[in-house]
């Protein structure tokens, strides 16, 4: 089951890439995107209470796994019909190398999610960069090709660091006269005897390296461009899916660090990380003039929000693993009806982009309640995750990081409020943009699923996925 996850996506790239029709390839996205989607289920289900072994323990379905896999498979598999009809109005630029990537990009994230061996998650996450880097330069002009550079370099910058940070681990247990070992399990046996320094030193690099996929302040420099020149369902994917996996490898770090005793220094730097995060996405949201880069600074503030959340530990582990799956589906939302209201005006500019909520009445009714989503406004399900965190915040006696939190906050609501009603009301332009887009069910009823997805998670968590995040959260919990 575990191996047909993995194929089935890389398969479906490689018929991609050989299937001559522009036309008939995309349907390629769904039929696989649903297919990963029906897997994930049965591995979800299948894998409930002991590992999935495979590969001699080098690939392995634990709690993190299932949820990661599930974040990944419902995004991936909403944004594949939504796909479907945005490559109709660009029959004409060809989609072989799009589609192809996309599917490879969804395998590469799949083996991240699965992979119990730190060189194996290491190779994983290097291999979204490699297949995402194409699909940001898909618009094909001077920014799109300079937000590209900007990613492949600034990642592969941080993937190195992340290589460094394995070996120092690797040293630490050579060190300390342990096992020599990268498989997961062998590390969380031996990290005891670890020489401290080096463990030290190994969790510093891979904080940076992985942060910098994650894109946590001040490593975030790469964001605003890719998220802004991309596609909206790659802005999407990359928002969502993405920081999801490279999260996940931050928080294997975390749970070598405790196995070590030295579990209280990682989490003052996760939650040095999240503050600084929360700090200059609240300075750069203000007076925003380009609504897609608006969203990419909304993505450091969440990663900030979730580091927050691991670092007080509790019950705002649970909150922050919650919020793992309602950043993700929120920002598909805001990402996806962002590119359409895009696509209709030809421009992200907020001086040029007004009155959407005329001309796209549906994309901008699913932009501004995704905006009141992500901001945390009831009903919605990311007011649970963020108040579970901040209750787990002022329950644990950290009165001051409460207090930033919310400001913060507070700053980022009025912000991103400002942006976002100028671009949902007032008048628009008289013929700006394309005037012959049109709203399909394809492009709208993604965002709207998704939207509803978060609405009921809100109103009730059911008790599956209630204990789907549980299961993860425990495993961050630090044994006496």
């Amino acid at each position: 089951m575990i191996a047909a996850l993995l194929l089935l996506p890389f398969c479906g790239g490689l018929a991609a890439f050989c299937l001559p029709s522009d036309r008939l390839r995309p349907l390629l996205l769904p039929v696989c995107g649903l297919g990963h989607l029906i897997l994930t289920f049965f591995v979800i289900q299948s894998g409930q209470g002991a590992p999935l072994p495979l590969a001699g323990n080098w690939i392995v379905v634990d709690p993190f796994s299932r949820l990661i896999l599930l974040i990944v498979s419902l995004l991936f598999c909403g944004c594949s019909f939504y796909a479907v009809g945005y490559l109709r109005y660009r029959i004409a630029w060809g989609n072989r190398i799009f589609v192809s990537c996309l599917l490879l990009f969804l395998s590469a994230m799949s083996l991240a999610a699965v992979a119990r061996h730190l060189g194996l998650l290491w190779v994983a996450v290097e291999a979204t960069t490699v297949a995402s880097a194409p699909l940001i330069y898909y618009n094909r002009n001077r920014l799109s090709i300079e937000a590209t550079w900007k990613y492949l370099i600034l990642c592969s910058v941080g993937i190195a660091l992340a290589m460094l940070g394995i070996l120092f681990v690797a040293y630490a247990a050579l060190a300390g006269g342990a096992q020599v070992s990268l498989q997961f399990d062998d590390i969380l046996l031996g990290a005891a005897n670890y020489s401290t320094p080096w463990l030290r030193a190994g969790f510093v690099f891979l904080l940076v390296g992985f942060g910098t996929k994650a894109g946590f302040a001040p490593l975030h420099t790469w964001k605003p461009d890719a998220y802004g020149e991309a596609p909206g369902l790659v802005g999407a994917l990359l928002a969502g899916g993405l920081t999801s996996v490279a999260f996940l490898a931050l928080l294997r770090t975390l749970q070598i660090m405790d196995a070590a005793g030295d579990g209280a220094m990682a989490r003052e730097a996760f939650l040095a990380m999240g503050l600084v995060s929360l700090g200059f996405a609240a300075v750069f949201v203000i007076r925003q003039p380009d609504f897609k880069r608006l969203l990419a600074y909304s993505s450091v503030e969440h990663m900030g929000i979730l580091a927050i959340g691991v670092a007080i530990g509790g019950v705002a582990t649970f909150g922050a693993m919650l919020h793992l799956m309602n950043n993700a589906l929120t920002k598909g939302v805001l990402f996806l009806s962002a590119g359409n209201i895009h696509r209709r005006f030809a421009s992200k500019r907020v001086g040029e982009v007004q009155g959407a909520i005329t001309l796209v009445p549906v994309s901008a009714s699913l932009f501004l309640l995704g905006f009141l989503a992500i901001t945390g406004s009831p009903p919605f399900a990311p007011f649970i995750s963020e108040f579970t965190i901040l209750r787990g915040i002022f329950s644990g006696g950290h009165y001051l990081t409460g207090a930033l939190f919310l400001f913060f906050l507070a700053v980022i609501f009025i912000g991103m409020g400002s942006t976002v009603l100028s671009v949902v009301f007032g008048t628009p332009l008289e013929r700006k943009g394309d005037t012959n887009y049109r709203e399909t069910l394809m492009t709208t009823g993604t965002p709207l699923v998704l939207l509803l997805i978060i609405l009921f998670l809100g109103l009730s968590l059911p008790e599956p996925a209630r204990k789907l995040f549980a299961e993860a959260a425990a495993l961050l919990e630090v044994k006496p």
